[in-house]
């Protein structure tokens, strides 16, 4: 990996280096042990991804890119810094809606504006740290110069270099072959730029290695990222966090931890409150995870799955709430409303394969249409068939409770009838 002075002066900061205490999959760990990367590693990565295809976009023989100095600068240190908001667990976290709890994009902002890489940014390399922080996260409506709008699309899009390095990195890590399944090398040396729509596009050469990154981010997605164990690890961190949010400067607190403080920190918190058996499962000495007892998908229960996923929190919270009283009143075991929780897809929607193959003619196709690997993976899968809605109970509830008909439970409660 190319390291110059003047980035690792960058690596070398208190806020970047923060990141290698911060894991890269979170709670995936307790499914698979070996997944520890941080996000210092993957960050690493996807500055080296940067400059590979930078490269190419410079030399591509047919439309080559002429990047100014400040342009290149802007993109590779953008790569550098693109997780520098991220704090432990701070995607589930942040679909709560908690009070004081930042995005991890305006965390970035704070950081980079307030910081000792601010000093770095302007001397080293001429950029404004402000410059950095719209660039990371550019606000709607706004209007974006063409050549940013491109190198934009390289740090975050259909394929881009962010998913080119995890994919790969949290299959290894897992130990699980599904997201090393596709050609990296082929998908850079395809890059070149749809200047009609000013952003990233592929040449046909890259269109099979465009498909098996689909495929294997899909697999990914069902087997390691949505494994069932690991979004029972994720409900309960959520029904914990939930239970504690409404302590704000317990909320700021956590912005600056590492994920070993976060996790004592949720421990102590917790402890005596009515949340401690989540807290104590996913973080105490012994490993205690909620059981499955219903899950489906928008295939097999397309309006129970419609109904319920996308819901914000505090809704899931009071349709849990609300199923635990009616299992308690035809069960022989008692069901506090802490003994169940549902997990369902977030508010907000998997990135979808709006990417165009530039054939030999020079004329531009979607992806979608050249590829029915693509159209059958990349748009409907994600989020109606990977991304199940299930419930999860006590374990000591499973057995007197796996046979319930959960589905129609829940169905009366959402009708009324309940």
């Amino acid at each position: 990996m190319p390291i110059t002075p003047r980035v690792r002066r960058l690596i070398d900061t208190a806020p970047f280096r923060r990141l290698a205490g911060v894991t890269q999959l979170g709670l995936v760990s307790l499914v698979y042990p070996g997944a520890t990367h941080s996000r210092f590693e993957h960050s690493l990565g996807v500055y080296r991804n940067a400059i590979d295809v930078l490269k190419q976009l410079a030399n591509d023989p047919k439309q080559p890119v002429l990047f100014g100095d400040s342009d290149a600068s802007l993109m590779i240190v953008s790569a550098l810094l693109h997780d520098l908001g991220h704090w432990p667990f701070c995607h589930l976290i942040e679909d709560l809606g908690l009070l004081g709890s930042p995005r991890h994009e305006l965390l970035a902002q704070r950081l980079l504006a307030h910081s000792e890489l601010a000093g770095l940014l302007k001397s080293d390399w001429d950029l404004d740290p402000e410059q950095i922080g719209t660039f990371l996260d550019p606000q709607p409506g706004r209007s974006v110069d063409p050549l940013h709008a491109i190198l934009r699309s390289i740090l975050s899009g259909p394929i881009d270099i962010d998913k080119l390095d995890y994919l790969e990195r949290d299959s290894v890590h897992a130990g699980v072959p599904y997201g090393r399944n596709f050609d990296r090398h082929r998908l850079v040396s395809s890059m070149c730029i749809d200047a009609e729509r000013n952003r990233i596009a592929l040449s046909e050469k890259g269109r099979t290695a465009a498909e098996m990154m689909v495929f294997a981010r899909y697999v990914m997605f069902s087997e390691v990222y949505w494994h069932h164990a690991v979004r029972s690890a994720t409900a309960m961190l959520q029904r914990s966090v939930f239970e504690l949010g409404n302590r704000s400067e317990l909320v700021e607190s956590w912005l600056n931890m590492d994920d070993s403080s976060f996790k004592d920190s949720v421990l102590t918190h917790s402890k005596g409150t009515p949340s401690e058996s989540c807290a104590s499962g996913i973080f105490g000495p012994n490993r205690m995870l909620y059981k499955r007892i219903a899950q489906f998908d928008r295939f097999c229960e397309p309006e129970l799955h419609r109904s319920i996923a996308s819901k914000p929190y505090a809704e899931l919270f009071e349709l849990s709430s609300r199923l635990a009283n009616v299992l308690s009143s035809s069960s022989p075991s008692h069901v506090g409303i802490h003994d169940v929780l549902i997990d369902a897809p977030p508010v907000e929607c998997e990135v979808q394969f709006d990417l165009r193959i530039r054939q030999k003619s020079g004329q531009y196709l979607e992806l979608i249409e050249v590829s029915p690997v693509v159209q059958s993976l990349a748009t409907k899968q994600f989020d109606a068939m990977v991304k199940r809605v299930r419930v999860f109970v006590h374990p000591r509830l499973r057995d007197s409770l796996k046979k319930t008909n959960i589905p129609g439970l829940l169905r009366g409660i959402l009708d009324g009838s309940s």
